[in-house]
């Protein structure tokens, strides 16, 4: 019988973990979070010292389950969730669930999932951390004041089904006030002038105007430029001054959270939240044939750039074997962390550098390989010699102007030999590295021509993935496990879009940024919420008190609640709004169909007044071609549509583009008629299509008679040795696809059906399409071996 109970998050850690530990080891999963605030109140009681209530979460009554039966069987308790401040929490979660079981918990952190760092983790077990686990009780409590308390206002005045958050708003209004500066833009007018020439020698050497006078050259239109042509006219190109440098191109230091996902983006043209995917498979661990299961990567939310010292010297010695000496530098390259940084994490890295990418790739899936490669590439050049570069400033006088050459050759290319960082927008005239030829100051140079250039200044670019992440890390804005849900979360409400692989606002996200800037100028300042986070950060340290952190916010958070309330009740009813009952003072209440104004005498008076503001049709010039009537745009629960304005006589709606444009539907396809019987009413069945393009059986006596039932499916099922059907089912109203030889073959998949799209990684010739609650769409394969999975768009 096991002694020790080890409670991870996933189960692909705990099976990783399992072959690390003996047979007095139980390794268990809690399948993330077990226990949170409740979906359908506020679960804070804000009179009461902000005490939460947590209630368990029903999707994890089977893990809570399970760990409750295992800690009865275990005579200790170790707790190895992951080492940051929410693993600390769901460690604290679990112990408090296992209580009854009165057995002794500890807990037990690592970086890595090697054998190693797990035996030494088991050995050197902690109690649990309660200022992390303060401090994710003041964040939680924090995002949920803000977000329930904030949200029925946005759902009231814009629409239903809005939310607002404490990180999530602040980005919304950092891509909001990008795109305003981008239209308010004005592009102004500039030239310039490059003159080609040639030295003695017949080498051609271009050469730009920097000065005129002395001052520095600004050539704002067409005249200035013909003015500096009439002063260059008949002047001699002299060689003023040569300066040479030698410059140094120092490693970037290894990936934290936010590089990984800014590099994962550039590079690889991975969204943050499949970045944080395949890292985290990357760290639970991979099967490595004989091998076994290991963790190939470190933990890979950190924001600290520290590496152990057995890290380093595993490194040096790969470069010193596998690379010429001069690669290897002196001494180790150390990496100075940003301020507020967790140093008691490492960064990202490789495991072992002997796991080289080539090495790997038998085991790896191709995105699992790409980010593989590129945190591995960027831990052994973060160790290598910096570039050496040879850089050359030419200045070329004639007359009152001066001109100027500049380039650059690589000497020693070090560090970049293995790996160069992605650069985004990059500005005008950067040069890309060219060599200039050798010329002495006083030298002649012959003209061969002028050549002015006009050019307009440009807005700033709209924010891609990479750049939204470095913005808010820069203005302090979330954690390192905050960046990627952050970004997920405004694309998946409809604030911000993907255009072009840049990010935009839609008419949505500005309404709902304009609302909450007018209404709440704290929660939307950026300085205030980098301020809190660190507040946050301190609780962490054990530098202040979280119940004090909540009062001091409430107070002003309330304030504001208040007269945004007071502002949006007096827009909608006036300013003294009484009952129209007894004519009694009247309070603000949020009911079902959203807020409402009550009598303070209820429940002697019930007079009330509804606050629901019915959104405005828009005009259009399209006409319904089923009444002739003019069709209006209006908001439903799934965006804007076209409407017949003679609704509800008339239903016809249309879907529309972001600019309001009608979407022209496909024909419609006829029903195929088939010579099976109705069972209910004995007429024929026809094979008809739902919304989605799936084909099922139909009765022909629509609407009389409902009758439906699924097409036949004609798969076999994928598990091995199994030899069934598949079939469609429905169980809890939900349809699903199942094993016709069930109960002897559980197989199961939820989703749809894709016939046409078969798995790339491994053959199967289907896959699955579903979407995941407040989550986009992903394809997956069926088949139980195959962890093949990719986000696939609508």
């Amino acid at each position: 019988m096991p002694k020790y109970l080890v409670v991870v998050e996933s189960p692909a850690k705990a099976k990783t973990i399992n072959k690390f530990l003996g047979g007095k080891y139980l390794v268990k999963a809690s399948y993330g979070h077990v226990r949170d605030l409740p979906k359908r109140d506020l679960g804070v009681d804000v009179e009461h010292n902000f005490e939460p209530k947590y209630v368990r979460l029903r999707e994890s009554a089977k893990a809570i389950k399970d760990l409750k039966a295992a800690a009865e069987k275990c005579d200790h308790v170790l707790l190895a969730t992951d080492p940051d401040r929410e693993g600390e929490a769901i460690g604290w979660h679990v112990a408090e669930l296992l209580k009854a079981a009165k057995k002794p918990m500890d807990r037990i952190v690592f970086n890595e999932i090697t054998k190693r760092r797990i035996r030494e983790a088991v050995e050197n077990p902690r109690p649990i951390d309660e200022d992390l686990v303060n401090a994710y009780q003041a964040r939680r409590v924090l995002d949920r004041l803000v977000g329930y308390k904030i949200s029925p206002m946005l759902q009231w005045s814009v629409r239903k089904g809005l939310s607002a958050g404490r990180v999530q708003s602040v980005a919304v209004r950092m891509v909001c006030e990008r795109e305003a500066e981008i239209r308010a833009f004005e592009p102004e007018e500039y030239w310039t002038l490059d003159a080609l020439l040639q030295t003695e020698r017949n080498e051609a050497l271009t050469a730009r105007l920097s000065k005129i006078r002395g001052e520095t050259a600004k050539l704002g239109n067409q005249e200035a430029v013909q003015a500096v042509l009439r002063g260059v006219e008949g002047e001699t190109f002299r060689v003023n001054a040569v300066e040479r440098k030698e410059v140094r191109r120092h490693p970037y230091p290894p990936f934290i959270t936010s590089s990984m996902q800014q590099e994962a983006s550039r590079k690889l043209r991975f969204s943050p939240r499949k970045t944080d995917r395949i890292a985290q498979q990357l760290y639970d661990g991979i099967e490595l044939g004989p091998e076994g299961a290991v963790g190939l990567i470190t933990y890979m939310r950190t924001d600290s750039t520290r590496l152990a010292s057995e890290a380093i010297e595993d490194v040096r010695g790969f470069i010193g074997a596998q690379f010429a000496p001069e690669m290897l530098p002196e001494k180790p390259n150390f990496y100075k962390s940003k301020k507020g940084a967790q140093d008691a994490h490492e960064a990202i890295r490789p495991t072992l550098t002997s796991r080289t990418p080539e090495a790997m790739a038998a085991f790896l899936n191709e995105d699992q390989l790409k980010l593989y490669t590129l945190i591995w590439k960027r831990f052994v050049a973060c160790q290598m010699a910096s570039a050496v570069l040879d850089q050359t400033a030419v200045d070329i006088a004639a007359g009152e102007c001066m001109f100027r050459a500049t380039g650059s050759i690589v000497k020693f290319r070090g560090f970049t030999a293995l790996y160069e960082e992605t650069q985004e927008d990059k500005g005008e005239g950067e040069n890309g590295g060219k060599e200039l030829p050798d010329v002495k100051e006083g030298e002649g140079l012959s003209l061969e021509g002028l050549k002015p250039e006009q050019h307009f200044t440009k807005p700033p670019p709209r924010y891609s993935e990479a750049s939204l992440i470095r913005a808010l890390e820069e203005n302090g804005i979330g954690r390192p496990s905050t960046y990627a849900p952050t970004i997920n979360v405004v694309l998946d409400r409809g604030y911000v879009v993907r255009e072009k692989g840049r990010l935009m606002p839609t008419e949505l996200g500005e309404e709902v940024n304009g609302l909450l800037v007018k209404n709440f100028p704290d929660i939307l300042d950026i300085a205030f919420t980098a301020r809190l986070e660190d507040d946050l950060d301190h609780v962490e340290e054990g530098r202040r008190e979280w119940h004090e952190l909540l009062r001091e916010f409430y107070v002003d958070f309330e304030k504001d609640l208040d007269e945004a309330q007071r502002r949006m009740v007096a827009e909608a009813v006036g300013e003294d709004a009484r009952c129209p009952e007894c004519g009694s003072e009247t309070t603000l209440q949020q009911g079902w169909y959203g807020p409402f104004l009550r009598c303070v005498r209820y429940p002697e008076c019930s007079g009330k007044i509804s606050l629901r503001k019915k959104a405005q049709a828009e005009p259009t010039d399209e006409i319904c071609e089923e009444c002739g009537s003019p069709m209006v745009i209006r908001m439903g629960r799934f965006g804007r549509f076209l409407a017949c304005s003679n609704y509800p006589k008339c239903k016809n709606t249309h879907n529309i583009d972001e600019q309001g444009n009608k979407i022209e539907r496909p024909p419609r396809e006829k029903p195929v008629k088939t010579d099976q019987k109705c069972p209910d009413c004995g007429g024929f069945l026809l094979i008809r299509k739902n919304r989605r393009g799936e084909p099922f059986y139909g009765c022909e006596n629509y609407p009389k008679c409902r009758f439906t039932k699924p097409m036949e499916l004609n798969l076999k099922c994928p598990r091995p040795g199994c030899g069934g059907e598949l079939v469609s089912k429905r169980a809890k109203g939900r349809r699903f696809v199942g094993c016709d030889k069930y109960p002897e073959c559980d197989f199961a998949v939820f989703g749809q059906v894709d016939k046409d799209t078969p798995c790339p990684k491994c053959g199967n010739g289907w896959t699955i399409l579903f979407k995941p609650r407040g989550k986009p769409r992903v394809r997956q394969c069926p088949v139980p071996s195959c962890d093949y999975e990719e986000e696939a768009p609508e």
